[in-house]
């Protein structure tokens, strides 16, 4: 019988030495040996007649490799058991060993569930979300719409002015130095609509056709682009053409070229106002659900797995490099340090693990489950939002319920996020406490 020593390491982490009795040892090592016998060719020695000290010499490695592979694997989920312990993610197993007196040892680093009371979660105060629509609103979005649907004409006589479509030349310099991410050439910019820079866009005001100039433009250290982030750089741009908008009048012809579901203007304000009301309705029911997390993660501070929370910074590292590399760049060239950047999404990821323990308790409490309908409404749903057939939804997650888990899970989750919403006791803003500034995803 195997011999199963468990320590406790740290709140959650156990170390599991896992022995195993000789004759199951060499029992697998012999059978193990004996196939490699009757398959194995080398020279001098007919097939199935090498003997096994000739064997062992040469193929010991690769079949203890083999060996300790599989009786890693027949006896770690019997040794769990038998201790009645219950993991929460794959070992780590290390330290694997044929010893002297014939027996197998091996060691498997895990973290179990925490053990916490469930605090109150339902009837939670929290800000009643106000959704509402203003005319000015309405309007702002058919001025965009009346902007982008523009034709662009090009014009000579005058320079840059707000509104125009800019195409420029540019090479940016930090400290004297080239930056070579910083460079593009016949690169259209809409000066004023602050998606590059407010400031370099405002200092392109003025500047006339075939201009160059040189501009200082002080970055704030938050700026989203991380290789511009905090620095001054100088831009010597180059303007190349100056194009301007010809905006077409707010009529009921201008709703029928945005579309032929819109037979008037009025019509088109009435689709862009419920549009308006179902984009604020959803980001109401967001910030409700990051309130009710918080004040669930305020009263529930137990210690959660740190193999979890490792698991959590690395996929926030690769969204991080997944968004770099649109932009061709890569964690170094953005100037980021990847340890650093795991320590700062350290905390984050705390409060995710920790609010997804809180939200499975509550699901148990609750008997909340996924069936069979809610995965086919999740399905449609991503058909819907990426155009695609239900069928071919359901192949890209794979035909195995292992493939379906991560998916499933984020079902249970809007699930009970959906139940804590329903139970929530809503007050007016006035009577509430403040809305927290940190937003946290369960």
């Amino acid at each position: 019988m195997m011999d199963v020593v468990v320590e406790k390491l740290a709140d959650l982490t156990r170390k599991i030495t896992i022995t195993l009795p000789t004759a199951d040892v060499q029992k697998e090592l012999k059978e193990a040996y004996d196939k490699v016998q009757q398959d194995v060719k080398l020279k001098g020695f007919r097939r199935g007649k090498v003997p096994r000290s000739v064997i062992v010499k040469n193929f010991q490695q690769k079949v203890e490799a083999e060996v300790a592979e599989k009786l890693v694997q027949d006896t770690y989920f019997t040794a769990i058991e038998q201790e009645k312990i219950d993991p929460v993610v794959h070992p780590e197993i290390s330290e694997p060993r044929f010893k002297d007196d014939g027996t197998f040892s091996y060691v498997a680093m895990i973290d179990v569930k925490p053990v916490f009371e469930l605090q109150a979660y339902k009837g939670l105060e929290v800000e009643k979300p106000v959704v509402t629509v203003s005319d000015e609103e309405v309007a702002a979005e058919l001025e965009s719409l009346r902007v982008e649907m523009a034709p662009l004409r090009s014009v000579e006589d005058r320079p840059v002015a707000k509104g125009d479509v800019v195409v420029v030349d540019f090479q940016g310099y930090h400290h004297d130095k080239p930056m070579k991410e910083v460079k593009n050439d016949n690169y259209s910019i809409d000066v004023g609509s602050g998606r590059i820079s407010p400031e370099f866009e405002e200092k392109l005001v003025g500047m006339q056709l075939e201009e160059a100039a040189s501009h200082e433009v002080d970055f704030a250290a938050k700026y989203p682009n991380p290789v511009l982030a905090g620095k001054k750089v100088i831009f010597k741009v180059k303007v190349k053409d100056i194009k301007e908008r010809m905006l077409p009048e707010l009529d009921d012809e201008f709703a029928k070229d945005v579309g032929s579901e819109y037979a008037s203007l009025e019509e088109l304000k009435k689709a862009i106002h419920d549009r308006l009301v179902k984009t604020k309705e959803e980001k109401a029911a967001g910030d409700l659900t990051d309130r009710i997390m918080h004040k669930l993660l305020d009263a529930h501070t137990f210690p959660v797995p740190i193999r979890l929370v490792r698991y959590e910074v690395e996929e926030m590292i690769k969204a991080t490099v997944k968004s770099l590399e649109k932009n061709g760049m890569d964690l170094e060239s953005a100037g980021i340090n990847r340890a650093e950047l795991a320590e700062r999404n350290r905390p984050i990821a705390e409060k995710r693990v920790r609010g997804d323990f809180i939200l499975k308790k509550i699901a148990e409490v609750e008997s909340i489950k996924v069936n069979d309908e809610d995965i086919d409404r999740g399905f449609k749903r991503i058909g819907d939002q990426y155009n695609m057939p239900v069928a071919q939804v359901k192949q890209y997650f794979g035909g195995s319920r292992d493939d379906l888990l991560p998916f499933v899970n984020e079902l249970l989750n809007e699930k009970i996020l959906a139940f804590l919403r329903a139970e929530a006791n809503l007050v007016d803003a006035l009577a509430s406490e403040a809305a927290p500034s940190e937003n946290v995803e369960a």
